[in-house]
């Protein structure tokens, strides 16, 4: 009898193999991004590495100006100006490039990809972080465009709402700085921004996985509208943005980072998936996570693991009820957009 079942066990076993294998390799972004989803897939498809594919398939967005939220042109901050925020994690030797508050140049996460290639930093900022872009052969280039700054006006003229301050003179919910503490500190309940609909999505976020199971994950983004210069957000901080391992799988957030950066969603993700949890209810736990502490923020998450599994989670809040995002596998043939009911 066992001369019989071994052949048979090791046959099962060798099509589960071949099931879990045709799964890799794996490309999922956030947002309908097709784009980036289809430049991405074809540089693995002709054979570039998972980090080439996440930097071309980010750097797709950036050209695209993705919902004017990625890239040039977008999300004027307090002063007018768009800046940019990016990283770019290798899940195999964990190596992380971020730029943030870069400023002039457009391939946010092209100057990510140089700072792990050539500094044995992780995050550059500002001037500073535009000034190595240069060195690296990026040209300055005005970020600004005619409807930046036609956002930027509109919102100047109705008396800079909706922005980022609170107790402060004069009463930001009514008037435009320059804002000052006042000399008595009376705290109110803070107002939350979800004057954001699906319609502005904030940061392409991007985990590719390889044949081979190798991991790389990375995101781009201009950030917060109307924030107050200097912000930096979520997407270009490891573990909060994106994170990448590749002994457990990849994830990535969008949203509104400066809440979802506070709970590191995309390192437990990942944390999660390692314990053996499907990439969906890692996703949906991570949401859960945050919805006690802030029940109405703006948010989701994409997570796959090594073996080509993936799934997505979000916040249900008044016009964001579902969450789209795209995937790329052999079993799908081409790009695909899926959609997820918000939790």
């Amino acid at each position: 009898l066992s001369v019989v079942v071994a052949p048979l066990l090791l046959v099962a076993l060798q099509l589960a193999g071949a099931a879990s294998a045709a799964g890799l390799p794996v490309v999922i972004n956030t947002w309908a991004f097709r784009k980036a989803a289809e430049t991405a897939w074809r540089v693995l498809q002709l054979g570039g590495s998972e980090l080439d594919a996440v930097e071309r398939g980010c750097g797709q967005c950036e050209i695209d100006q993705c919902d004017g939220s990625v890239g040039y042109g977008g999300s004027p901050d307090e002063s007018g100006e768009t800046t940019l925020d990016a990283m770019i994690m290798d899940g195999n030797s964990m190596e992380v490039g971020a730029v943030a508050d870069l400023r002039r140049v457009k391939n946010a996460i092209g100057v990510a990809r140089k700072v792990i290639e050539y500094t044995k930093h992780t995050l550059l900022v500002g001037e500073s972080a535009s000034l190595f872009a240069v060195r690296m052969g990026f040209p300055y280039e005005d970020l600004t465009t005619q409807n930046s700054l036609s956002v930027y006006s509109k919102w100047l003229n109705q008396s800079c709402q909706p922005n980022y301050w609170k107790n402060v003179v004069p009463d930001s919910s009514k008037s435009c700085g320059p804002y000052k503490r006042p000399e008595k500190v009376t705290c109110k309940e803070e107002e939350t921004i979800s004057q954001r609909s699906v319609h502005n999505h904030d940061t392409i976020g991007m985990v590719v996985i390889g044949a081979s199971g190798t991991v790389a994950s990375g995101t781009s983004t201009n950030g917060a509208i109307h924030k107050i210069p200097g912000r930096v957000g979520d997407s270009p901080i490891a573990g909060a943005g994106s994170y990448a391992d590749s002994t457990a799988g990849g994830a990535a957030a969008t949203g509104d980072g400066d809440i979802m950066m506070r709970f590191l969603p995309s390192y437990q993700a990942v944390e999660y998936m390692r314990m053996g949890t499907d990439p969906t209810v890692a996703c949906q736990k991570v949401i859960s996570r945050i919805q006690k502490y802030a029940p109405r923020f703006f948010g989701a998450i994409i997570c796959a693991n090594t073996t080509g599994s993936y799934g997505a989670a979000c916040n249900k809040i008044p016009g964001f009820t579902q969450f789209h995002f795209m995937v790329s596998s052999p079993l799908l043939g081409q790009p695909t957009e899926q959609v997820v009911d918000c939790i």
